[in-house]
């Protein structure tokens, strides 16, 4: 998120994507190297979508992220090319500033995005997830406090839940029912998800109250299984961690994995706050966000890796992020030449 506070399918690789490479390489001119690095996609809060075998990609745009949400389109998860903004602040919009984390969601008439704007969350419709979204009602689904970082969950029941971030001395998971028809949260089912509890998830990298933000929900054999990020986002120790449980609000139990993405594994500072998606070939990513630099987090930048949800031999829940084969999106070389 800019402030504090769905599986991924992973293709096979081939000679288009280029694996994360932070460093210059051996062979790459400095032209060469610095074009490469150029092009990289600066999306924060990154969620990826496959539509009719297209990827598209939106985020918090670190660069201009008061007007709206743009999007990317990619057939390889490595090229990707600007569509344009497919929610701009206006008269049919709610919100003026601070338009983060958004998430796409299909439905029977269309589409629907859900994001964070004036630290309140909202929902969109459109046609299509290319189409502009727009409301007809323009304001926030729950104004009785400030809360962001939406992620809907459609249980296999049909019934959908809502996991998001409230303030309360620091920024909390919570969790409730979500009504489709009205668009509106259930306020008697609002439970807060977990405390901060495991060393990682606060750090004296960077000063700041508790920060669990970012969440994405899927559902593997029965478990359901909640990624989330903790620490400030301008923390080098900014990481990602995963918790399960039997029902969809809890209780949780934190994966003693923890955390499953981090500055140890990627090499880079402040990898975090991501979705889960499924790629072409039915495997599983998880796309997020790295700082700019070692010397700066902003402008983010975009990482995607491959996922596996699998259960050991003892039973007990296993996933793995698989940082060494970590993709570098970047915007396609005809597209930066225009």
């Amino acid at each position: 998120m800019q402030r504090i506070i769905s599986c991924i399918w992973f293709l096979s690789v081939s000679s288009c994507m280029v694996m994360a490479q932070p460093g210059r390489t051996e062979g790459n001119s400095e032209a060469e190297w610095t074009d490469m690095f150029d092009r990289q996609i600066h999306m924060a809060d990154p969620t990826i979508v496959l539509v009719d075998g297209v990827y598209y990609l939106s985020g918090t745009d670190d660069a201009g992220g008061s007007d709206g949400f743009k999007l990317y389109s990619s057939v390889n998860l490595s090229d990707w090319n600007y569509i344009g903004l497919v929610l701009k602040k206006g008269e049919h919009v709610f919100g003026n500033r601070g338009f983060w984390a958004p998430q796409f969601v299909k439905t029977d008439d269309g589409w629907v995005i859900f994001y964070t704007a004036d630290e309140q969350v909202a929902v969109a419709a459109a046609n299509a997830v290319t189409s502009p979204f727009s409301q007809q009602d323009v304001q926030p689904l729950d104004n009785s406090e400030h809360n962001i970082d939406p992620f809907l969950f459609r249980d296999d029941d049909g019934n959908y839940y809502l996991y998001h971030v409230r303030f309360d001395n620091g920024n909390y998971l919570w969790a409730c029912e979500f009504d489709m028809d009205s668009l509106k949260v259930k306020p008697q089912t609002l439970s807060r998800c977990f405390t901060v509890s495991q060393p990682w998830e606060k750090t004296n990298a960077y000063e700041s109250v508790p920060v669990m933000e970012g969440p994405t929900v899927v559902k593997y054999r029965g478990k359901y299984i909640l990624f989330y990020s903790c620490n400030h986002f301008m923390s080098p120790d900014y990481a990602v961690g995963v918790a399960y449980a039997d029902s969809p609000l809890g209780p949780w139990r934190k994966y003693e994995g923890n955390p499953i993405i981090s500055t140890a594994n990627t090499n880079e500072n402040g990898p975090g706050h991501g979705d889960v998606f499924q790629g072409k070939d039915g495997e599983l990513y998880y796309v997020f966000h790295t700082h700019f630099s070692d010397k700066r987090p902003v402008p983010r930048r975009t990482r995607i890796v491959p996922l596996t949800i699998d259960t050991g031999i003892d039973g007990h829940l296993k996933v793995t992020a698989d940082t060494s084969n970590m993709l570098i999106p970047r915007i396609a070389m005809d597209e930066k030449s225009r």
